[in-house]
């Protein structure tokens, strides 16, 4: 799924000038929502749509019905509701996803499912808990940011500034641990004048490593905690932009609720 090296390559960001993060994560942090109000709760309800051209291309037609997003914020948890029947599930917890009755009586279930994504390109074929763990691990990376660059293991430092129009986004690059399930070891998220999250680049692991940025916007604000309601991500081109005609994944946010 490629090394540190390779995810650095893919990204290209110049990491000469790479300096400690800790000034700019508390700025992004403090736009946020802060961390008081983080660690007052315990997990997120949101519903969610979701599209694009990369689930054909996995075999699985996304489904365009809003669907409810549970991720649990201090443990790696996910859920989505409904999935594959009105009253079924998934559950992502650390070394499995599975497919649940509401009840929890279990329809299907994969131990280690990172495993099962072993030699696979983007037109690999996928199966429901493939596509279970897919939307389970990718969401809770979204919910999280950017509280998820605080968490134990995680590593970040800010990288060279990033020019788009007459705007300068400030870049800070996160080196993840393998323990924690996300997107790719190494990933960059841009933060405008504001500190508001503006991209988010990573490379899909689990489809072959391919490289993505994800634009974000239309920020809300849910119990004191502020995120973007709008995800498109495209694939990225070695100009390091988004290739715009290229639209993957496309994710509209509602009904956001912390607690």
């Amino acid at each position: 799924m490629g090394t540190i090296a390779d995810q650095r390559e893919q990204l290209e960001i110049p990491m000469a000038t790479a300096r400690p993060a800790s000034a700019l994560l508390t700025q992004v942090i403090d736009a946020h929502g802060g961390m008081a109000r983080w660690n007052e709760r315990k997990k997120v309800e949101a519903t969610i749509v979701s599209g694009g051209g990369f689930f054909p291309l996995k075999g699985v037609m996304p489904d365009s019905e809003p669907r409810r997003m549970t991720v649990w914020l201090h443990e790696a948890r996910s859920s989505v509701l409904p999935y594959g029947a009105p009253d079924q599930r998934t559950m992502l917890t650390p070394d499995r996803i599975a497919i649940e009755k509401i009840d929890g009586t279990v329809v299907a279930e994969r131990r280690d499912p990172k495993d099962s994504f072993a030699g696979h390109q983007m037109s690999t074929q996928w199966d429901a808990l493939h596509l279970a763990y897919f939307n389970g691990e990718a969401l809770w990376t979204y919910f999280m940011t950017p509280f998820l660059l605080t968490l134990e293991g995680v590593v970040a430092e800010e990288a060279e500034p990033w020019h788009e129009d007459d705007e300068t986004w400030r870049v800070l690059r996160a080196h993840f641990p393998g323990s924690i399930d996300t997107h790719s070891l190494v990933q960059d998220f841009f933060f405008d004048h504001d500190f508001r999250l503006r991209r988010h680049d990573y490379s899909v692991n689990i489809a072959g490593g391919f490289p993505a940025s994800q634009l974000t916007s239309d920020y809300i604000v849910a119990n004191g905690i502020h995120l973007p309601a709008k995800r498109r991500a495209y694939t990225r081109g070695p100009d390091r932009r988004p290739i715009l005609d290229m639209l993957m994944v496309r994710i509209d946010i509602s009904d956001v609720q912390f607690t």
